[in-house]
């Protein structure tokens, strides 16, 4: 069935890239086969490891990392067609999504030798998975004000202590990467930050799901009580931690995950709406609206994948991208419920209305994952040089 996507298909990726689109969708519905709407709505908050696995069999985690570390070899064009299409399907590929996204880039950029060789393999394998240490009770996005501490012990190792919340799959991950501070205070702002590999199954730490809204259980809590970590735990420098995670941020705020969570949502009232032989001049305007903002954002976000691919920094871009796609994101079901109503004489299924209830009910976290829209106006503010 056409998608929404399908004229945009046409557009900003190279056709080596673009190739890959056919034989992605055909291993997707292979391994996939047909799953209910409400679980593909769920899209990558749904972990199976088995199915990161058979990913991985297919060079599909770290599409755009070099052959030498077990990657793909690929760019971020290619790399973004992949996952537009684990995306637009709801595919539950949360188990891996940290490792392909920011944690095997950040590795391969800051980590040392010994650490690439140690973890990269395994994760591209999808033998192990990571997740973010970031935020923290009562600092949210302001991450330089993290209080999670690590402090060298007489032998060389690090003692940890503190806790990490939000914690997205942090249940089902083995590793964590964490930023903690190695000196000074909290009110040392980004000074004293650095960013460690946190071996999730050491004695002292505890990791505690937290239901939301829709009473699933992604989020996590995750505590450390004098957790004792080798010596070459730390990533990159000590005191660097602020702006490797500036760079690892920018991997997650610009791709199609910050355009793309409710398009499962919108091409299934899409396939109903087709079946509405007249559905009326202000139902097509709602789809136009659609339509054009997706052009405008996945060519937004293709140019960041372009810059991406040049090795170039995009810190500013890539927040532009996640602030202008997460009021999309939010937007929509608003949308569909309008257009709903404006064709009564068509009841939607219960399907449809089972997801546009649980797209409702989580929209408001799409704005704070990743950063909150207040961070991100103010890193755009300060790119243009406007503060």
């Amino acid at each position: 069935m056409t998608s929404i996507l399908s004229p945009l298909y046409l557009t900003g990726v190279p056709a080596q890239d673009e190739a890959l689109r056919a034989p992605i969708r055909t291993l997707l519905k292979n391994t996939l086969g047909e799953r209910p709407l409400v679980r593909r709505v769920r899209g990558v908050t749904e972990a199976d490891p088995a199915f990161s696995r058979s990913l991985a069999e297919h060079k599909l985690i770290g599409l755009a990392l070099p052959a030498e570390v077990g990657g793909g070899g690929r760019g971020y064009f290619a790399r973004f067609v992949l996952v537009e299409e684990l995306l637009t399907q709801g595919a539950p590929a949360a188990a891996h999504w940290v490792n392909d996204r920011q944690t095997a880039p950040l590795l391969l950029r800051f980590g040392s030798t010994a650490q690439r060789e140690a973890y990269m393999p395994r994760m591209l394998a999808g033998e192990i998975f990571f997740c973010i240490g970031m935020s923290e009770p009562d600092t949210g996005s302001d991450l330089a004000s993290v209080r999670t501490r690590a402090v060298r012990t007489e032998d060389g190792r690090w003692r940890l202590n503190g806790r990490k919340i939000w914690t997205s799959n942090a249940h089902h991950s083995h590793f964590m990467c964490a930023l903690v501070r190695t000196s000074g205070s909290a009110e040392d702002r980004h000074k004293g930050l650095s960013q460690m590999i946190v071996d999730l199954s050491l004695p002292g730490v505890s990791v505690r799901p937290i239901s939301d809204l829709v009473d699933d259980r992604h989020f996590c809590e995750v505590l450390f009580d004098d957790v004792l970590l080798p010596a070459d735990a730390l990533i990159g420098e000590e005191g660097s931690g602020f702006s490797q995670v500036t760079s690892e941020l920018a991997y997650e705020r610009s791709g199609p995950d910050r355009i793309y969570s409710a398009m499962v949502l919108i091409e299934a009232w899409l396939e109903e709406l087709r079946h509405i032989a007249n559905p009326g001049q202000a139902v097509t305007a709602l789809l136009g609206r659609m339509v054009g903002r997706l052009a405008v954002l996945r060519s937004m976000s293709l140019a960041v994948a372009g810059k991406l691919d040049q090795g170039l920094q995009v810190d500013l871009e890539a927040a532009l991208v996640k602030d202008l796609g997460t009021e999309f994101e939010q937007a929509v079901p608003g949308w569909i419920a309008e257009a709903l109503e404006l064709t009564r004489d068509h009841p939607p299924s219960v399907a449809l209305r089972e997801s546009l209830a649980f797209i409702t009910q989580i929209c408001p976290s799409f704005s704070l994952r990743g950063g909150t829209r207040q961070i991100l106006r103010s890193i755009i503010a300060r790119g243009l040089g406007l503060r």
